[in-house]
């Protein structure tokens, strides 16, 4: 038999090895088909998964992609996972070598260079519900990312494994490791009297709602109200536009970007400015409301052009993702325009 003591293989995981033939299912399940190109994966069980993660070092050496769409990973995730981006011009990027196929997969460098360094002892793809690697679409997001970190990976000693059963049954097995999916901010002070009150314009009405568990989407209203803001957690506020004043600029760290909503303003001059202020606030581990007048097209477009280019997610999708919480978003004609700019510059990379 083989060693297997250059690859750290798993307890309960499942080691697929080449052979002359694929037999049938032997006692205790431990040799199963498998998908062509991916012998090598192993299959980690869920609750193998959740006592690696409950394990301090074993979970700082676990790697943990998501290839769920977009909007089902922000409704709810393993809370230790990243997303991994895929649409159509990344499934046509994806299907070049292995190499190119993980930076399309992987977009993030710095990570990379970890893997490639062997900082880490295993790398865990999962999807949604798959039973087994066998289950994979070929073309899928899931069986790409596999065969590169495969190949890509052959002479390091990280385990590459696929999670059995997905997001679904690892969220039956230990909810406790996966995130809520976001809340409703608390209205402001008052919410409940003007929630339904014809006098108060609708974009004003109810609180901040929560885009990512970092980033508040509201209106200027919203922004002047220091109870809904503290029920928020709201550590900074990004003030896209040229009239509404920065309330509390001795609680609250503040950008000011300066623009009028109409078709002639350049807002995508400022995307830069604004990803980098949201992600600073990101980091520090505080929470950032992105407002305008009414948060309906300034501030909107703010929050579109970040989840393009952080998430690497289409143009349609984010805006779908932001108008189920939000319901008044509209970004004016030349805004969207630029965010269409924006979502071919990020994906076309």
């Amino acid at each position: 038999m083989k060693s297997t003591q250059s690859r750290q293989i798993l307890p309960h995981t499942r080691h697929r090895r080449r052979s002359r033939g694929r037999g049938p299912r032997e006692a205790g399940g431990f040799a199963m088909p498998i998908a062509m190109g991916l012998e090598a994966a192993c299959e980690l069980e869920c609750a193998a998964l959740g006592a690696l993660l409950r394990e301090p070092r074993e979970a700082e050496r676990t790697l943990l992609l998501d290839c769920r769409p977009f909007l089902a990973f922000c409704r709810s995730h393993v809370r230790a996972a990243r997303p991994v981006p895929w649409n159509a011009l990344l499934r046509r990027r994806a299907r070049g070598t292995p190499a190119a196929a993980l930076a399309c997969l992987l977009p993030d460098r710095a990570l990379r260079a970890r893997l490639g360094r062997g900082e880490l002892a295993r790398a865990v793809v999962l999807d949604e519900s798959s039973a087994s690697v066998a289950e994979l679409p070929p073309d899928g997001p899931a069986h790409l990312l596999l065969a590169a970190l495969q190949h890509e990976m052959r002479a390091g000693p990280m385990a590459v494994c696929f999670l059995r059963g997905g997001f679904e049954s690892f969220q039956a097995y230990c909810p406790d490791l996966c995130s809520e999916a976001p809340a409703q901010a608390l209205p402001p002070a008052g919410a409940e009297n003007n929630s339904s009150d014809p006098r108060v314009p609708i974009y004003d009405q109810g609180g901040p709602v929560e885009i990512l568990p970092y980033l508040y989407l509201g209106s200027c209203n919203h922004s002047s109200d220091l109870q809904g803001l503290q029920a928020c957690g709201i550590t900074a506020v990004l003030n896209v536009s040229a009239s509404c004043p920065n309330h509390f600029e001795g609680l609250f760290r503040y950008k000011s970007i300066p623009v009028e909503d109409n078709q002639m303003v350049e807002i995508s001059a400022w995307f830069q400015e604004a990803i980098g202020f949201i992600d600073s606030v990101k980091n520090s581990g505080g929470r950032v409301l992105v407002h305008c007048q009414a948060g309906i097209s300034r501030s909107a477009t703010i929050c579109l052009a970040y989840l393009i280019q952080s998430h690497r997610v289409r143009l349609d999708e984010a805006f779908d993702f932001v108008k189920q919480r939000r319901g008044v978003i509209s970004p004016n004609f030349s805004f969207m325009g630029q965010l269409l700019q924006l979502e071919t510059q990020v994906l076309c990379h």
